[in-house]
């Protein structure tokens, strides 16, 4: 399942700059609107990972299953994220 995320985008002089607004952390910067947004890609799958990561530590991988949950999109800017 794939998970959408909204990035939040802005020029700043020569940059662009931005953040997914709903994971605190995850933010960026390029050259281009394109660079930026592959960045932000790239960081999020990154903090996405780790946070996996360290929940499953957190909460001993043994003692726990998994499902699959949805989540309604939104709209602007979404960044694809997680695994599908």
């Amino acid at each position: 399942m794939a998970t959408n995320y909204t990035a939040v985008i802005q020029r700043d002089g020569e940059w662009w700059i931005g953040w997914i607004e709903e994971i605190s952390g995850v933010n960026s910067q390029g050259h281009t609107r394109d660079e930026l947004l592959e960045n932000l890609r790239s960081a999020l799958q990154e903090a996405l990972e780790m946070n996996r990561c360290e929940a499953w530590a957190a909460a001993g991988r043994h003692t726990l299953t998994t499902r699959s949950v949805g989540r309604a999109g939104r709209s602007r800017q979404s960044v694809a994220g997680g695994r599908q």
